[in-house]
């Protein structure tokens, strides 16, 4: 009975143990020195055979592998068998479908009497290995494109630092490099030279932009082979290039390397078989006492006296230019604080028909209000407006004054003709522009905005084409201001589309003394009505102006000999007269 039990827990634990196998679908063969082998059911099933007998000879396990695999899983086998030790290999089988799986196999040895045999197990690790061949893969990829990704950061990194055309460090990187050296402790002397072209505008003028670029890189490459080593070399924009020193003894290796560079530039630049003169102004700026703050500002400064001086020049600054940039700095406060008060008010200078006489149309001109000095033209606020960017601001200011000025002598009755206002490229290519327009309420053909011909050219800014399209759709006019003081072409002029354009007064004073300046005014005119554009004529000083605009065929005229700028309170008086039948008739 006892050993009855004893059957039935060994059969029911093989029972057990067959299930295992099964469910785990591994397969136990084994395999003896005779070279006779067994198989269990589920070694049929991994090698697909079809059958199930449990004998069956080693070719069909031999002739199932891989050709591939073949002679190594043979050796692994083999030389198991020779140090009797445990087998282990792994190797790929073609089933007789033609697919290909991948196997595990493991065995151990044991003794019997003089015969060796191996009882071993396999199993199918194909997805294992397609999954880990997968992951390699990825990993690959992966790497490669964290490989690429470092690439590409460098060179974003590179690209935002570096002036593209010339390779140069942009003014970012400067700003960084002249704040690491001009905040270092342990240096006390530290030198800007700053480098501008003399002839660079008429060089694009003339010559082209291409060639503009030619004399850009070449330039580069001239005061970079002049810079010491410890020395560093930047393109701060435009023609602007920017040295600084770090490391000299006496003022003199400064002025060295200074005058070298003017030498070099003043030679020209070779392009397309000619000889394009450009040549070099630069202004120095030297510090010795640890404090590097207005190097900038200073070398910036001694460069305008240099250009003031003649060019092709090196100006160092002195202490007594201090001065001056005192003064600039009280000026951009100051602009800023009436900027904020509102002490910027528009003037107004009527333009009439050259035919009739009567008012066509006005300009406002910015005047300053300031509280002490009175009122102040342009000329003493509009160049440090610029440096600061708040150019923007102050067309703005003088809008929204020309608009309630607008609006109160229409409540009074008068009828008031369109108002030019100057706008400057910083204000067309801001972004909020046209929400900021859409809030003023303007009526269509009330204003029209004047900009100046250096503002669009050839190579306008898409945004500040978008904003112009919007502008007229809104029924504000575009102007350009000072033609002829550029080199707008007539390409350019078709692009842009004005409703008129302004011929600058340094074009109309002479004809009355040149035939010359007749006949270009003429051209003007006549380019002008071809393109469907209006022409008005500034600086109408005299009457012999008058009488030869209108012959030239001039449409307005804008000019002291037509009226004065006044302020708002002058011009409602001229309006009030036109009302009343008595135009302006010069």
């Amino acid at each position: 009975m006892r050993l009855a039990r004893s059957e039935w827990e060994f059969q029911s634990v093989l029972r057990r143990l067959e299930l295992a196998l099964d469910a785990s679908q591994i397969g136990v063969w084994e395999h003896n020195a005779k070279n006779e082998v067994l198989w269990d059911l589920q070694m049929h099933r991994l090698y697909a055979t079809g059958k199930t007998q449990r004998k069956v000879t080693s070719d069909v396990w031999v002739q199932a592998i891989h050709p591939d695999d073949r002679e190594r899983a043979e050796r692994e086998f083999e030389e198991a068998i020779q140090r009797k030790g445990d087998y282990s290999s792994e190797f790929r089988i073609i089933l007789l479908n033609g697919d290909v799986r991948y196997l595990r196999s493991r065995a151990h040895y044991y003794e019997d009497g003089e015969t060796t045999t191996y009882v071993g197990a396999e199993w199918d690790v194909t997805a294992d290995v397609m999954l880990n061949r997968e992951l390699t893969h990825q990993k690959s990829i992966a790497e490669a494109r964290a490989v690429a990704l470092e690439a590409s950061t460098a060179q974003i990194e590179y690209a935002a630092e570096h002036d593209y055309l010339t390779g140069l460090p942009n003014r970012r990187y400067f700003d960084r490099r002249f704040s690491e050296l001009s905040n270092d402790p342990d240096r006390s002397r530290l030198a800007i030279l700053h480098v501008d072209l003399d002839y660079f505008k008429q060089v694009n003028d003339t010559a082209g932009h291409a060639a503009g670029d030619a004399v850009l890189k070449s330039a580069a490459l001239m005061i970079a082979s002049v810079v010491p080593v410890s020395g560093f070399v930047a393109r701060m924009g435009g023609d602007e290039f920017v040295v600084l020193l770090p490391d000299f003894d006496t003022v003199e290796e400064i002025r060295v390397v200074a005058q070298h560079i003017v030498r070099l530039l003043k030679q020209g630049v070779s392009y397309g078989g000619s000889l394009l003169q450009a040549g070099a102004s630069i202004g120095v700026a030297w510090m010795n006492d640890g404090n590097a703050a207005n190097l900038l500002a200073e070398s910036d400064i001694a460069l305008y006296r240099a250009k003031k001086l003649g060019r092709n020049r090196v100006e160092f600054f002195a202490p007594n230019l201090k001065t001056e940039l005192s003064r600039n700095r009280r000026i951009a406060e100051h602009v800023k604080l009436g900027l904020e008060r509102d002490e910027f008010v528009p003037f107004y200078q009527i333009q009439v028909d050259a035919r009739t006489g009567r008012i066509a149309g006005i300009e406002a001109l910015a005047r300053w209000k300031h509280p002490q000095r009175g009122i102040l033209l342009p000329e003493a606020f509009l160049k440090v407006t610029a440096t600061l960017g708040l150019l923007a601001e102050l067309d703005a200011a003088i809008l929204r004054r020309v608009l309630r000025d607008r609006e109160a002598w229409e409540s009074r009755g008068i009828d008031v003709p369109r108002i030019a206002v100057n706008t400057s490229a910083a204000r067309l290519s801001d972004p909020a522009l046209m929400e900021q327009i859409k809030g003023l309420n303007i009526q269509p053909g009330t204003v029209s905005f004047e900009l100046l011909e250096t503002v669009f050219l050839d190579d306008i800014e898409e945004d500040v084409m978008m904003n112009i399209s919007a502008l007229r759709q809104m029924g504000i006019d575009i102007e350009v201001d000072d033609f002829g003081s550029g080199h707008a072409s007539i390409i350019g002029l078709l692009k842009l589309k004005p409703q008129r354009l302004k011929i600058d007064q340094r074009l109309v004073m002479p004809i009355t003394t040149s035939r010359e300046q007749r006949s270009l005014i003429r051209s003007i005119v006549d380019i002008a009505r071809a393109l469907g554009i209006d022409v008005i004529a500034e600086g109408v000083e005299t009457l012999a102006h008058v009488r030869l605009l209108r012959r030239l065929g001039c449409d307005t005229l804008q000019g002291n000999a037509i009226a004065f700028p006044v302020p708002g309170l002058e011009l409602f008086d001229q309006l009030v007269a036109e009302q009343q039948g008595q135009p302006v008739r010069p």
